[in-house]
């Protein structure tokens, strides 16, 4: 039973940092993609980064330059460092897996999500 916990959200201020995790279970890390997706109040969803299995990473542009993703695969967990943090950026966060090997396109239509967590960045 594929399980996904996001964790780490919190308050910010304008130009701090968070880091976030998605730690998964029941599934093997390094056989998924992992994806990073927000929404804000009264907007849509949106990708903001994306890892796939072999470790091939993809930015929105709006996170380019600020955010990084890794993974540790002993863990079972994907990280989503964010710096420069902005205001912007306050959303909902939440993570996302896919069961993807392949070199197309891997974060989208992902398999299992997990519940959000709340990024607020303001003074």
């Amino acid at each position: 039973h594929v399980q996904l916990q996001a964790s780490g959200g919190g308050l910010a201020q304008p130009g701090g940092s968070l880091r976030l995790s998605c730690t998964g279970s029941g599934f093997t890390l390094n056989t998924y993609a992992i994806g990073w997706f927000r929404q804000a109040p009264g907007k849509e969803r949106e990708g903001v980064s994306c890892i796939s299995s072999r470790g091939i990473t993809y930015y929105a542009d709006s996170g380019k330059g600020r955010f990084t993703i890794s993974r540790d695969n002993a863990k079972n967990t994907v990280f989503l460092q964010m710096n420069s943090l902005k205001p912007e950026d306050t959303a909902v966060y939440y993570c996302a897996a896919r069961p993807y090997t392949g070199w197309g396109t891997p974060c989208i239509d992902m398999d299992y999500w997990g519940k959000g967590t709340q990024v607020t960045v303001s003074s």
